[in-house]
């Protein structure tokens, strides 16, 4: 039998309820099944308090929303992408997708000096979440006012104190309150530096008493004190550092409860096990339903008693928006944000239509954070849209390695409208076993900005293994550098643009033993083909990642034709006489196309398929055969790894660009299956004709190829199956791949981690 207070007005008055939830981040999903019996009862609290995960939890309840819709809400949250994930790479600018999570750190460089990030995460998706499924109630600035009246708990560091919101924007309150130290960016509020509430006051009991809580109904997932057993990690000593003040506490505030839903025997995850929510959730049920007696004489208590109303307030789905704000945004980037965002005054928006308009601006790659709030005057709705931008100067890096290529280490440095308004310059430098850079420039300009030209310089110098017959048979020093200019126009600023180039590019190889030392396979001193070229291509890019996408659509296709082609080839034999002159002329065709079907939401089917083909000239007088020395201009085969020249393509089994054609089609299938949110297997199956002669000798034996790909007078059949075993890490992505191809008989394995110098396109 439970018990609850004599209250001397409780003929008369309904007791005060107040229902306190406490932290303790993924465990805080525990909470929602009191909710739940709560509904079910019609028990109806006269005051939530919250902290941390236990403020936001409160806080939906508090706007109206029911324990089943919050339950709701939570199994279908995103959380790897809430907590610390980046804007979506569907929501980034077209020429801002080549730079786009490239690297494992970056920072700001401000007057001779980095600038560290002050948190491990970034906050914009969840600010985003929270502020949408805060939107019914953006007019009540009064905490008071909310269906139910509500508290935040926080901590302001600067005058070491419990800050508690009972009023402003609720979204602030919730994103406040969970402001763990080092891990979210601090809230600045009324001067002061606000964070996680649980710091001071985890299980804020004594708030509710001193509020005039009868009753009190609390539920805790935090605990206490751990004893010194479980004192044997840096992360649960730290973890009982931070909150020495609050867990000391915690048991006093305890017995203040008249209810107490203690979940901390129950749960077996921890804080940050978000992936885990479903089954948090349902241990949340254990400790809920042993108090269900008491929950229930409380509903017997008070059931003469009029209860709140307790619903989520209605509001249209669609409202007039009468101005946009801009703040704190630089005059060169103004004009392109207001572009991307493409929110328009006198407009009626949903809120899902201005988080959309949001996203599009972080996704210009010029802010950090942008923050975002209606204002309200009179009849009229402004929406205030103020920006976190980014350094001018910026620096990047990355590590990478695979077992072709070896290790290196990437350094960037990226500057903002340093040259022109709407523009971007990076130097990209590969410290490596084979070194490479890339030095590129992009500047946006027009009306909404999308037109844009780009420029890069891109270097490799390079030890290319060659194969014969599925065997190492020479090394070569492969020296490329290419220099590439685009004038672009975005069909869509997120999606697909066209453009014309003219491109320069060089090709050489040397025999890594000098020919005095010992002969070579090709009886070759030095090659080096030179190129200029001018082009027409297409870029389509709707993928929601860079690594490992999980749907979307990728297309590339480019048709080039030759303005200059020039070869150099010297014999090791010096009574052979020297090529030097330009090869007969081609055009180019080339097309690269990717679709990720989501079949399940742990797998993806993947279809892909490449041609390459060349339309070659007929030989005039005084030219050398083009399929005979235009190597450096034909299509490079093969890798685990996506190469920064041009005219490469993978394919799983062969090593980098081991196979060489004038003319080739492929298509690879694969399953991308998700073990855990981070481990991946992907079985692949990869399939190709390819050639080394004319357009019009290949495709008579395309589609019926019976050479042999190691020799490819004749088009050839190319195959490879296997899998990819990977993993989704904070390097990079890391794969390992095992590998079946025909005609060598053999296995191959390739190892890879880490992201390697790219290419713009």
């Amino acid at each position: 039998m439970v018990v609850f207070p004599q209250l001397s007005h409780s003929q008369n008055k309904k007791p005060k309820i107040a229902l306190v939830l406490s932290g303790g981040g993924a465990k805080g999903v525990a909470h929602i099944p009191t909710l739940q019996i709560l509904d079910s009862l019609g028990i109806v609290p006269d005051l939530v308090i919250g902290t941390s995960m236990g403020a936001v939890v409160g806080g939906f309840y508090s706007m109206g929303y029911s324990g089943d819709s919050i339950a709701h809400i939570t199994r279908n949250a995103k959380w790897d992408e809430l907590l610390g994930g980046k804007v979506s790479l569907t929501d980034v600018s077209v020429e801002e997708k080549n730079e786009f999570g490239r690297y494992m750190v970056d920072f700001d460089w401000i007057k001779g000096k980095p600038k560290v990030n002050s948190a491990l995460l970034s906050d914009q998706n969840l600010r985003e979440f929270l502020s949408t499924y805060a939107a019914p109630v953006n007019r009540i600035n009064d905490f008071d006012k909310l269906p139910i009246p509500y508290r935040a708990m926080t901590t302001d560091i600067v005058n070491g104190k419990e800050y508690l919101f009972d009023k402003g924007s609720i979204t602030m309150a919730m994103r406040a309150s969970m402001s763990i130290p080092t891990i979210f960016k601090p809230i600045e509020h009324n001067n002061t530096l606000l964070v996680d509430g649980g710091i001071l006051n985890n299980f804020p009991t004594d708030i509710a008493k001193k509020m005039g809580a009868d009753i009190i109904i609390g539920s805790d997932v935090g605990g206490g004190l751990e004893p010194k057993e479980k004192l044997n990690k840096m992360t649960s000593i730290l973890f009982q550092t931070s909150m020495l003040t609050s867990l000391i506490k915690n048991p006093s505030n305890r017995e203040l409860c008249d209810i107490l839903i203690d979940h901390t025997p129950n749960l077996t995850y921890s804080t940050g096990d978000f992936e885990k929510s479903n089954e948090i959730y349902e241990e949340g049920k254990i400790a809920a339903y042993q108090n269900m007696d008491a929950f229930i004489a409380l509903a017997n208590k008070i059931k003469n008693f009029r209860q709140r109303s307790h619903e989520i307030p209605q509001r249209p789905k669609k409202f007039m928006i009468n101005d946009f704000v801009f703040k704190n945004i630089s005059e060169p980037n103004i004009d392109l944000v207001k572009s991307r965002a493409n929110l328009v005054p006198n407009e009626e928006y949903t809120v899902d239509e201005l988080k959309d308009g949001i996203d599009r601006a972080m996704g210009t790659q010029l802010f950090s954070q942008i923050t975002f709030s209606p204002l309200f005057e009179d009849d009229q709705i402004k929406f205030e849209v103020e920006g976190h931008e980014k350094a001018k100067h910026q620096i990047k890096g990355s590590l990478h390695y695979d077992t072709q290529r070896g290790v290196g280490l990437i350094v960037n440095y990226t500057g903002r409208n340093i040259i022109g308004e709407a523009s971007r310059f990076l130097v990209t430098l590969d410290i490596a076993q084979q070194p490479g850079f890339r030095i590129h420039y992009q500047n946006n300009f027009g009306h909404r900005k999308e037109w844009w030209w780009s420029s890069e310089i891109l270097g490799q110098l390079l030890t290319q293994e060659f194969y014969f017959e599925g065997v190492k048979a020479e090394d070569l020093d492969n020296d490329f550098f290419q220099f590439d200019n685009e004038f672009n126009k975005n069909i869509n600023s997120l999606k697909s643009f066209y453009g014309l180039g003219l491109n320069f590019e060089s090709t050489s190889f040397k025999p890594a033993n000098k020919s005095e030392i010992a002969d070579n396979v090709f009886g070759m001193e030095d090659y080096r083909f030179k190129n200029i070229e001018i082009n027409f291509h297409f870029n389509l890019n709707t993928l929601n990642r860079v690594f490992f996408p999980t749907k979307g659509r990728f297309l590339y296709a480019e048709i080039s034709r030759s303005l200059y082609h020039h070869v150099t080839y010297n014999f090791s034999d010096h009574s052979k006489p020297n090529i030097n002159g330009e090869t007969n002329g081609f055009t180019k065709f080339n097309l690269t196309f990717e679709q990720r079907l989501p079949l399940h939401h742990k797998i993806t089917g993947i279809i892909g398929a490449s041609v390459g083909f060349n339309f070659i000239d007929e030989i005039q007088e005084g030219e050398h055969s083009y399929l005979d020395y235009g190597t450096g201009g034909t299509y490079f085969l093969g890798g685990g790894i996506l190469r920064p020249r041009k005219d490469t393509f993978l394919f799983k089994g062969l090593n980098d660009s081991e196979l060489y054609a004038s003319q080739f089609m492929m298509l690879n299938l694969g399953l991308q299956t998700h073990l855990t949110s981070s481990l991946l297997l992907t079985p692949h199956f990869n399939i190709a004709s390819v050639g080394n002669t004319g357009f019009g000798d290949y495709i008579k034996e395309a589609f019926s190829p019976s050479g042999d790909w190691q020799d490819l007078d004749e088009a050839s059949l190319l195959l490879s199956g296997g899998v990819t075993a990977s993993y989704d890490s904070f390097l990079g992505p890391v794969n390992f791949d095992v590998s079946y191809v025909n005609k060598i008989n053999k296995i191959r394995i390739f190892f890879g981690i880490g992201i390697p110098l790219n290419r713009s396109n």
